[in-house]
């Protein structure tokens, strides 16, 4: 039977926990998820545990941060004055905003933190400095 490799087109169903066994990802429910494998379309430890499936086959994966989403960098965690922030928004924890760098770019954060006069903004991943678990199912190759 044939088995996945690098260039390959791949259908995978998976459910992504933390160590603790909480479920923060799963594609139950929705089509499997297509990618194809050396383009790195998705995380490099979730990649690889493709490479040498089976179509059907089923495995679980412990991927380390630095696999996954990398870690998290204190220095993209930043806090602004309440002030800064347009009046028309309305900003609660795990808000997810979008602000503009100095130079332009657009920069996707997470508010972490609200007090009387500053708004802490989070620029790392959601999933950056964790541990993630995936159990994997290799629906075909394409």
């Amino acid at each position: 039977m044939k088995k996945a490799k690098t260039g390959d087109t791949v259908q995978v169903n998976y459910t992504g926990k933390f160590d603790d066994g909480m479920i923060f990802d799963s594609s139950k429910g929705r089509e499997p998820l297509e990618f194809t494998i050396g383009d790195h379309q998705v995380i490099p430890g979730f990649e690889d545990a493709i490479v040498g499936m089976q179509e059907g086959e089923n495995k679980t994966i412990h991927i380390n941060a630095d696999d996954a989403y990398g870690k998290h960098h204190k220095e993209l965690v930043i806090e602004v004055e309440k002030i800064r922030i347009p009046k028309d928004i309305n900003v609660k924890l795990g808000q997810q905003l979008q602000i503009n760098s100095e130079n332009g770019e657009v920069i996707n954060v997470i508010v972490t933190g609200i007090n009387d006069t500053t708004v802490t903004l989070d620029a790392n991943h959601p999933l950056a400095g964790k541990d993630l678990n995936f159990d994997i199912e290799l629906v075909k190759i394409v």
